[in-house]
């Protein structure tokens, strides 16, 4: 029988974080910092036929101990497990996601943090429009961080919708309710996402990892930075370019990975 327990110190060691942790609203936005700018979204192991397993110790030793990084269920599933381990009152969520216009159906993980009676969206698994700290549980009120205007809204049809503006208009990202979700509810999702035909994230390569002052997203050889608000684009070639490319702007070593860049 396994003998896994979180490694709290190992986690911090993994996100580069130091220092005491109490679960009040400045350590959750310290840690969702932390945890967001260094363990990159990603999907190869899906593409490399791998497949998902979202086991807790199974979590740990990809994301912490082979600082690899992973997709919503993974790098949010993760999290929320160290949430619990530093002693916050979180759950998950399960939302859908509205980008292209045809809603999903629930498949992106996020967390509800409860705070003095005041809840708070978390989420690290997003791609290169993960917001960039937590997201107070509140209507209509717009707010900027890090260059990323977002807001809440109420929808008749889906419960709570997270938006993003650009270029005055407001574009749907996922939506959300406050049911209870459990392992059950989840692991279809995955299994959906990271399998099936009609899901993105079995035929193309996708990453992204913030940085301080921007961020990198990667989709298929397509390498896109946006620092200070300046956008550069850049086509991989496959092999070693795309293999130093993953290691130099999202941290990504794995000898697996290059057998099939």
């Amino acid at each position: 029988m396994s003998q896994y327990k979180f490694d709290c110190d190992a986690y911090l060691q993994r996100i580069k974080y130091k220092g005491k942790i109490i679960p009040d609203l400045k350590h959750l936005k310290n840690l969702h910092h932390a945890h967001l700018h260094t363990i990159p979204f990603e999907n190869f192991d899906i593409l490399s036929g791998k497949g998902i397993n979202l086991e807790s110790e199974a979590l740990f030793n990809k994301l912490v101990h082979n600082k690899r990084g992973g997709y919503c269920f993974e790098v949010n599933g993760l999290f929320l497990e160290a949430l619990k381990n530093f002693g916050f009152e979180a759950r998950p969520l399960l939302g859908r996601v509205h980008i292209t216009g045809t809603p999903t159906g629930r498949g992106h993980q996020i967390t509800l943090v409860t705070l003095q009676e005041k809840k708070w969206i978390v989420d690290v698994g997003f791609g290169g429009s993960t917001p960039r700290t937590p997201i107070q549980l509140e209507l209509d009120k717009p707010f900027t961080q890090n260059g990323q205007r977002i807001r809440l809204i109420e929808t008749q049809e889906f419960g709570f919708m997270l938006q993003s503006q650009n270029n005055d208009q407001w574009q749907n990202l996922y939506s959300f309710d406050l049911e209870y979700v459990c392992l059950g509810d989840i692991q279809p999702g995955n299994h959906f996402a990271s399998t099936h035909h009609d899901s993105f994230f079995t035929y193309a390569r996708v990453a992204a990892l913030p940085v301080y002052n921007g961020v990198f997203t990667l989709y298929n050889n397509a390498l896109t930075s946006v620092i200070d608000g300046k956008e550069k684009n850049q086509e991989l070639a496959d092999g070693q370019p795309y293999i130093d490319a993953l290691k130099t702007r999202f941290g990504i070593e794995s000898d697996e990975l290059c057998k099939i860049f």
